[in-house]
């Protein structure tokens, strides 16, 4: 009698020693801050893990877009969000890597967010409004040269991917053209369309059923291998401007202070999601290189940003690339 008396008073020690939030977590729907607007690639890759992480956690995984400011905005709301799991962030390279080289943050964006994992990475396509004069990358290239004073380029914001990719571009052909910033990959691209500007460098994930409708040219792809959903497509490499690459990545964070063990539920959900046939295969036509298991970890994810910041910064901050 007196064993199972302190058995159960050992049990209940245990259980007082856990959090009853993190016992019961998700006990209710959880909020995805996506920093940028709906219709660009952050946005679409950001629903389809939210659906996937739903049915992993038994909770809803609702979308929350907060754009603005190249999603500084967003990433502010989500670092001042209460750290009880019920708020993650899903950023980029963009809102937590180049938006520290470029905007004054009240808040470090490696050391004050939880990460929760790395999930993807995916280049660019040099892509053109269909009435574009030049039919290829070489074309382009000598096309700028006489012309780029009149050529107009999308991005997605200041210090956004497309932007610093964009001005990496600049540099290589030795022409400065007209960066027009929009809130978004989606805005950028339904003015490309409109043909109100010339050039996007665009995902496949937004871009590449316009281009394959015919309603866009595309170039090229800023990568050392062709897309395996559209290998009729060179790289930069065989189409004319050597040496030109850009990927970016995807990833999920939560607010400083998250208990460590819903780190590690929100964790296991990504991973979950990851091993879904159905939702691999639609990152993989959506052109996303998915990260192995052990690069989705925490600790790799915190390892990876702070590698991409010492990367990263030095080249934003010497291409003078600043808020506006």
């Amino acid at each position: 009698m007196v064993g199972r008396i302190a058995a159960a008073l050992a049990a209940l020690s245990l259980a007082a020693a856990v959090p009853a939030g993190a016992q019961s977590y998700p006990s209710r729907p959880i909020m995805m801050i996506i920093p940028l607007a709906t219709g660009g690639s952050t946005d679409v890759l950001g629903r389809i893990m939210a659906k996937g992480m739903s049915t992993a956690l038994g909770q809803t995984v609702y979308v929350e877009n907060t754009a603005g400011a190249a999603g500084t905005i967003g990433v502010t709301r989500a670092e001042r969000a209460a750290p009880d799991g019920y708020t993650v962030l899903w950023g980029m390279w963009g809102t937590n890597v180049a938006n520290g080289a470029i905007y004054n943050l009240d808040f470090d964006l490696l050391n004050d967010f939880e990460p929760i994992a790395l999930v993807a990475t995916q280049p660019f396509l040099i892509d053109a409004r269909k009435t574009l004069p030049p039919n290829n990358l070489k074309e382009l290239v000598a096309w700028l040269k006489q012309n780029g004073d009149k050529t107009t380029m999308g991005n997605s914001g200041v210090g956004s991917p497309s932007h610093v990719a964009g001005v990496l571009m600049q540099n290589m052909v030795g022409v400065k053209w007209q960066m027009v910033s929009y809130r978004s990959a989606g805005l950028a691209t339904q003015d490309l369309l409109a043909g109100t500007i010339d050039l996007l460098l665009d995902t496949p994930a937004v871009s590449l059923p316009h281009v394959k409708s015919g309603d866009l040219k595309t170039y090229a792809v800023t990568a050392k291998t062709r897309l395996a959903i559209a290998p009729d497509i060179p790289t930069t490499d065989e189409a004319g401007l050597p040496g030109y690459y850009f990927y970016f990545w995807h990833a999920l964070w939560a607010p400083k202070g998250t208990p460590k063990d819903i780190i590690a539920k929100l964790n296991a959900a990504v991973q979950t999601t990851l091993a879904d046939p159905e939702i691999r295969q639609r990152l993989t036509d959506l052109a996303q290189e998915i990260y192995p298991p052990e690069q989705r970890t925490p600790e790799a994810l915190h390892a990876f940003q702070k590698a991409e910041v010492e990367k990263w910064w030095p080249i934003i901050k010497a291409a003078g690339i600043k808020a506006e």
